[in-house]
């Protein structure tokens, strides 16, 4: 696997806690990683130690599959908490000011600012943009250089919903039409689901689980899950009757994935089948309460 970015038991105490403890974080190429957990999890400490902005106290960071880290850096873009703008400068101006540090040319500048929806908005200061567009001339500054990777915390964050559709558009255009790969924080997990390919879980300083998005969504179908006393009964059952179609076995019952809606039916034959049941209930496949449920 490619990966842009990879941590090994990557650690990072403070005096009164431990921020982020023994991570084993994998983010490939072509990604975008959606990053999850509560407040003080860890996701932001985590993020500034792989941007340098922090040295981790254990472990190690590799970059682009190199320990070079200086170097690889410079192929990274990030837009961190709140963007650092010039207020009373306009777009382009804020964006030359950050071209005189990485080199970028008036032709980069724009070309940038039209392709984050920034080309036209003249003289105005940044003071006088609403959030949305702060958010994405903070993008269009992360951009300058041309970095393969933007790692973004919380970028939605306090946006209205016309603001957040205008980043979650602007993160699937850079991912699928410049090829670059996004490291997301975000508690807004409904938002965050309608882009990430992949995502991370950290709780208390711990990754608790890494998992594709293909792979989430098949976890959280709708279900019915059946405690019984006999598994194998239990599925002759259901196999005889042709509501065996779809399932996952538990050590103390199934889970069906198809069929859940005649769950009555399901129990009576069971039950007239000699197995007991002593649970039977369904799951809504909520994608928030899979995370809750990780998050303990």
């Amino acid at each position: 696997m490619d990966y842009v970015i990879e941590t090994i038991n990557l650690t990072k105490r403070f005096p009164s806690k431990t921020a982020v403890d023994c991570v084993n974080m994998h983010v490939a190429k072509g990604d975008i990683y959606g990053f999850i957990g509560r407040n003080g999890a860890g996701k932001t400490t985590a993020m500034k130690v792989m941007l340098g902005m922090l040295k981790p106290t254990e472990g190690e960071v590799l970059l682009f599959g190199s320990k070079n880290l200086t170097q690889a850096r410079r192929r990274i873009g990030s837009l961190i908490e709140a963007p650092g703008l010039f207020k009373n400068c306009t777009a382009y101006e804020n964006m030359k000011r950050q071209a005189i540090l990485s080199g970028g040319s008036d032709k980069e500048i724009k070309e940038i600012l039209d392709f984050v929806g920034l080309g036209k908005v003249g003289n105005r200061p940044a003071r006088a943009f609403s959030l949305g567009m702060k958010q994405r001339l903070g993008i269009a500054l992360a951009l300058l250089g041309n970095p393969e990777l933007m790692i973004m915390d919380e970028p939605i964050n306090g946006l209205d919903p016309a603001g957040i559709k205008e980043i979650r558009d602007l993160i699937v255009k850079l991912n699928q039409e410049k090829g670059v790969t996004f490291i997301i924080s975000s508690h807004l997990l409904d938002e965050l689901g309608k882009i990430a390919t992949r995502y991370g879980i950290i709780n208390n300083g711990k990754l608790v689980d890494e998992v594709e998005a293909s792979v989430l969504m098949e976890r959280c179908r709708k279900n019915l899950v059946i405690h019984v006393d006999d598994n194998e009964k239990a599925k002759a059952i259901l196999q005889k009757n042709n509501l065996l179609k779809s399932y996952e076995e538990k050590p103390d019952g199934l889970v069906l994935f198809s069929d859940f809606e005649d769950s009555a039916r399901i129990n009576e034959l069971l039950v007239q089948g000699g197995v007991k049941v002593s649970e039977l209930s369904s799951g809504d496949g909520d994608f928030e309460n899979y995370f809750i449920e990780r998050l303990g």
